[in-house]
């Protein structure tokens, strides 16, 4: 008989039995306890669970017997779940069994009733759970298809839609700019220089140095683009070019931000993306020397760049490589990306050539700066060079320049840049003039000396010399040579002399504004002058006038203080087409000075013939230098043949 049908014999015999006599007898009322028990745990368990534990506790067989004994016996089992219980109770024992497991049996019923509420509750949270989190995923998958975006943000973006399709034309720089090493004017040098050091399989760390707007960012970038096509360098097709200006270069000393080298971005005080800030993660942003990595480095004006930030940049030139750290970073922690376990652990790359470039001194040069990188020279642009600017943007231009145009742009400005942009002032000027209408079509424009002379004007641009050459010789007047920047310039020098009032107690002065060297030199001037012509200076009273009030503080124009004196004393002319410059010692030599090339350059933009350099000097003066005669003196005498005009006018003696 099946283990269902037995509990269903056994309730239905209790049933019988109350139904067919009120008055049950003590046998028959055990058996209706024990047929109520297994109903309470039939209806607790479900039959199936039933049987399954009557078969793990040893008591199907019990509840098959007839024996009341095995009946309660098996319950015992059941309802205790201890299957050692072996010995059937007694007749006498029943009844108190029964109670302790109508008591047990309540118990589990309680407890079943209690558990089925909370695992109701369970059940009606998950579900309120399960709606909550369904709507989120609703709304947010309703969010992505619509975006952030509303009315106001809508207008806004169609704003900036509209605003990009307004496009001017492209700057005058960038139409005129060489777009090869060929069409870059007046640095060949230079650029022979620069391609040593790059175009090069060991390319090096370079410093240019140069007055502005001679074209040091744009030969760095042709350069590299050379560089590219050859097969012994080290740089490959996309290999980047990046730019970037020091004096705009802001970085903060804590490293919550460094553009050029890279910062990390903790996710609590800078930010770091949404998704690591929400797990805490910081996040490394890399910099423009990783950007630049297996290229070049490009950093203009790198003199005015912070002096730590220097210091934090060549440690990066020797590792090749930037290192992050941050306190928030924890390698153990799942929730970090690889790429950045790998930063922190390895840092960036960043291996590439740096050039700076620069219109300081390189006395103003961090010198640990200096000793890492190669020194290129860019030379000031000459009148010549200038012209020959201007012509070749009037071509590209499509306009025709009348006769005197390009000379006239080159008297007021030695930057190619401002050249071009006065050109294209007067290109714009000329546009105007035609009053709305059409030139014919295939006619150039034409540009003339007016238009340019009104773009002088209206810019307040100044000449760069004022001082010219003149083929007429002068007494007492005479032209030295100084250095600003890396420009040179003419220095008019006069001196007039007249006889002491008394023998032997005469005076020289010269210009208050004039450097404490400079007033030093006069005190030697007595045994210069008495060398070279023999008279004693102290009869004379002897004026050195620097025109202009120019503050000389060195030695450098002692030869042209001297010969102005001697020139006056002895009322002999001097060449007004030589400049010159040399420090004098007491015992007429002429010595070395610095900025050669620089005064050389200011004599030739002078008009200067001849240029007299100390001998000292030679080796310093380029091999080829064009437009202008280049002298060497090793004494003051030899610069007195060199500066005197003879009878008619010409040099006492040729220059050897």
């Amino acid at each position: 008989m099946h283990m269902k049908d037995i509990l269903d014999k056994l309730m239905r015999a209790g049933k019988q039995e109350e139904i067919a006599s009120p008055k049950l007898s003590p046998d028959e009322l055990i058996r209706r306890q024990i047929g109520a028990l297994y109903g309470l745990l039939t209806n607790l368990w479900g039959p199936e669970r039933l049987v399954l534990k009557a078969g793990k506790l040893d008591a199907l067989s019990l509840m098959k017997s007839e024996s009341v004994e095995d009946q309660v016996l098996a319950l015992q089992r059941l309802v205790l779940e201890d299957p050692t219980i072996d010995q059937a109770p007694s007749r006498t024992q029943i009844p108190k069994i029964l109670d302790q497991l109508e008591d047990e049996v309540a118990d589990l019923v309680a407890r079943r009733t209690v558990e089925d509420k909370i695992e109701k509750k369970i059940q009606q949270r998950m579900q309120e759970r399960n709606d909550d989190y369904y709507r989120e995923i609703k709304q947010q998958v309703i969010r992505e298809d619509s975006g952030p975006e509303n009315t106001s943000t809508l207008k806004k973006l169609e704003h900036l839609e509209q605003l990009e399709q307004k496009k001017l034309a492209r700057t005058v720089m960038d139409v005129l700019r060489p777009s090869c090493l060929d069409e870059v004017v007046g640095q060949t040098r230079a650029i022979r220089a620069l391609l040593a050091k790059i175009a090069s399989p060991f390319p090096q760390h370079i410093i240019l140095y140069g007055p502005p707007g001679v074209g040091k960012t744009t030969v760095a970038r042709l350069v590299l683009e050379e560089a590219k096509r050859l097969r012994h360098t080290p740089f490959e097709a996309s290999a980047p070019f990046v730019e970037v200006d020091g004096a705009t270069l802001r970085w903060d000393p804590r490293e919550v931000t460094n553009p050029l080298l890279g910062s990390v971005h903790d996710p609590i005080y800078q930010g770091a993306r949404r998704d690591m800030a929400e797990t805490g993660v910081p996040e490394p942003k890399l910099g423009l020397v990783t950007e630049a990595h297996g290229g070049v480095l490009f950093i203009d004006e790198v003199g005015e760049l912070d002096m730590m930030l220097q210091n934090k940049l060549l440690k990066v030139l020797e590792d090749k490589r930037v290192s992050f750290d941050s306190s928030y970073y924890d390698e153990n922690d799942p929730n970090v990306p690889k790429y950045v376990k790998k930063l922190f652990a390895e840092g960036a790359p960043a291996d590439f050539v740096l050039i700076g470039a620069t219109t300081r001194d390189p006395s103003e040069i961090n010198p640990a700066l200096r000793s890492r990188c190669a020194e290129v020279f860019f030379e000031p642009l000459t009148q010549p060079d200038i012209m020959i600017i201007v012509e070749q943007a009037g071509a590209r231009l499509g306009a025709t320049l009348e006769d005197g145009v390009s000379d006239l742009i080159a008297d007021y400005t030695t930057e190619g840049r401002k050249a071009i942009g006065v050109l294209a002032d007067a290109f714009g000027l000329a546009l105007y003039n035609l009053g709305g209408q059409e030139r014919p079509e295939g006619e150039p424009m034409r540009l003339t000396r007016a238009h340019v002379m009104e773009v002088i004007q209206t810019s307040r641009l100044a000449p760069n010399v004022y001082r010219k050459a003149s083929a007429t010789a002068e007494v007492g007047r005479i032209f030295g040579l100084g250095v600003l920047g890396y420009m040179g310039s003419v220095l008019e020098i006069e001196a007039v002399a007249f006889p002491a009032r008394e023998q032997g107690k005469g005076s020289p002065r010269i210009n208050d504004t004039a450097g404490s060297m400079t007033k030093d030199s006069l005190f030697n001037a007595a045994a210069v002058v008495r060398r070279a012509t023999g008279q004693d200076l102290n009869n004379w009273d002897v004026h050195v006038n620097i025109v202009g009030g120019g503050k000389i503080d060195g030695p450098s124009a002692g030869v042209a203080i001297y010969l102005s004196m001697i020139s006056a004393i002895q009322g002999r002319p001097i060449r007004q087409d030589v400049a010159l410059t040399g420090e004098v010692s007491i015992r007429g030599t002429v010595k070395a000075i610095g900025g050669v090339y620089e005064k050389i350059y200011g004599a030739r933009q002078a008009g200067m013939a001849r240029v007299v350099l100390p001998e000292e000097n030679r080796k310093d003066v380029p091999q080829e230098v064009h437009g202008i005669e280049v002298c060497f003196a090793s004494t003051i005498e030899e610069a007195m043949e060199l500066v005197f005009a003879g009878e008619e006018g010409q040099a006492e003696k040729p220059a050897s």
